[in-house]
């Protein structure tokens, strides 16, 4: 008996095939356990942060929407505490905007530490209409601390490169800017290592599905069939045996053949 996961997005689709509970399907074999290493572990939940991200993304954001980048003056040395004041300020700011046109806003953030040790912070903001541009309602709102840098956002493979690059760890000894988080505390090396988001993002949870007869292993030597008006990204396709239960897995991403725009029905 095993569980398809299926999470849906406007132009895509996220399927999961797991097995329920503690035994395989019927016919396989579970393959012995084994104990993961440190790092196996650290992979895993980079992998698991990477992939949540990508969902937030995918669930909130389009294409148009801003990835931007808020900078300070060469030499500026805050606290992460100071920078985090003024971020407050500066969404708090951004908030009262979007509301006064009837609008939520949606952000993820990552504050990040340059290889010169200076911080910059990376944001993902949904875009209104109206004017002033939210391109402007930023600038209006940071230009006392620094720059502003902006991009579009595109969907094919753009929201997946942003979450890798959102979650992306802190880097280790033999890395460019490791020198620099010496200038930090722990606390604030921790702060740094994650990223935030606005409260109002939607997550959903998938559309479970159970199946009794189909193995895993039929379904990879037949290929998994895409939803019609859909292709399976091939690079997406990972199968395998969970190293933590022995059991084994199947994942991909299916995408819209014909995308969908920011306020059209799937």
């Amino acid at each position: 008996m095993y569980w398809k996961d299926t999470y849906e997005f406007l132009n895509s689709n996220d399927i999961e095939y797991k097995w329920e509970g503690k035994y395989g399907a019927k016919g396989e074999k579970r393959q012995k356990k084994k104990k993961a290493t440190p790092e196996q572990i650290k992979k895993q939940n980079q992998w698991k942060k990477e992939r949540e991200v990508w969902r937030k993304i995918r669930w909130n954001f389009y294409e148009g929407d801003l990835w931007t980048t808020l900078t300070f003056p060469e030499g500026t040395r805050m606290s992460l505490q100071e920078i985090k004041k003024i971020m407050t300020n500066f969404w708090q700011n951004m908030r009262r905007a979007y509301k006064k046109r009837g609008k939520q806003l949606l952000w993820i953030m990552r504050i990040e530490i340059g290889k010169k040790g200076g911080i910059h912070i990376h944001i993902i903001i949904n875009k209104i209409r109206g004017e002033p541009a939210t391109s402007e309602l930023i600038q209006r709102y940071w230009k006392k601390h620094g720059y502003v840098n902006f991009t579009p956002l595109y969907e094919d493979g753009d929201f997946r490169r942003l979450a890798n690059y959102i979650t992306k760890p802190l880097p280790d000894e033999n890395e460019d800017g490791y020198e620099q988080l010496s200038l930090f505390t722990p606390e604030e090396k921790k702060e740094c290592s994650t990223y935030s988001c606005s409260k109002n993002l939607v997550t959903k949870e998938p559309e479970r599905k159970k199946y009794y007869r189909w193995t895993v292993r039929k379904i990879i030597k037949n290929g998994p069939e895409p939803t019609p008006g859909y292709y399976i990204d091939p690079e997406s396709v990972v199968c395998g045996v969970n190293k933590y239960t022995g059991l084994s897995y199947l994942r991909y991403t299916e995408v819209r053949i014909k995308p969908l725009k920011r306020g059209d029905s799937g």
